[in-house]
């Protein structure tokens, strides 16, 4: 159940979970902020809560605005692809007995069924990218365990509204957003970094970026990087 908290003229939906912290997020196109809550939680508290983050969600509202988009995706013939950080162009091919995805040289081949629907050609090109994300993890995920000396049991990929990554430290869990596969490889490094070094430290507090300092210096150049790439045209990341 959601409820409706004015704090001047904010609104933000609150809804209370079986879970242990307090989680505020910020969402495309309007700026819609929701608060998840610990379900011991009272009202009041979550009210101070958001009070207290106003700056940062009057912060956030305004990058939505000014952040750049990317056009809506039609999955047509030369309609611009990226795959690692580089631009490639759709050929579709009308393939009924293979339908897939072939790279080749800055092109992406879409083998798709005659006639084939919008959201076909968008399952399978997710269902390629997928893959790729997933093989260009697992090496880095086991780069990373042995230098955390940390272990990762599972691995999602899958969308994500507003973040890049997740983490569960205790079930060793994490989770990439299947929009890396369109970054430079450099930004998945970073973001498996990122989640499995919540294995050591939950938070974000100074201690955590000492970590990453001592990993990957450049970390900061790289979230700048994925903070200022254009909005998909399906979600916000952030």
């Amino acid at each position: 159940m959601i409820t409706e908290l004015a704090i001047g003229d904010i609104s933000v939906d609150v809804v209370f979970k079986d879970i242990k912290n307090v989680h505020l997020s910020v969402y495309p196109p309007t700026g819609r902020v929701r608060i998840s809550a610990p379900a011991r939680m009272s009202m009041e508290s979550v009210r101070l809560f958001a009070i207290s983050k106003i700056g940062w969600i009057k912060k956030q509202q305004v990058k939505l605005r000014k952040q750049e988009r990317e056009p809506p995706r039609e999955y047509i013939d030369r309609e611009s692809h990226y795959i690692w950080g580089q631009r490639f162009l759709l050929q579709v091919t009308e393939d009924g007995d293979q339908p897939g995805v072939i790279p080749e040289h800055r092109r992406l081949v879409l083998c798709v069924e005659p006639q084939a629907s919008h959201d076909r050609r968008r399952e399978l090109l997710d269902d390629w990218y997928r893959r790729e994300l997933r093989d260009a993890a697992k090496p880095l995920i086991a780069k990373w365990e042995q230098r955390l000396e940390q272990s990762v049991d599972r691995f999602f990929v899958q969308r994500m509204k507003t973040k890049w990554g997740s983490s569960n430290p205790r079930r060793g869990i994490i989770r990439l957003n299947l929009e890396l596969a369109k970054k430079r490889p450099e930004c998945l490094d970073y973001v498996v970094l990122h989640e499995i070094a919540h294995f050591v430290v939950a938070d974000h507090s100074p201690r955590f970026t000492t970590l990453l300092d001592s990993h990957l210096p450049q970390w900061r150049v790289v979230r700048q990087e994925l903070n200022l790439a254009p909005l998909s045209d399906e979600a916000w990341l952030h």
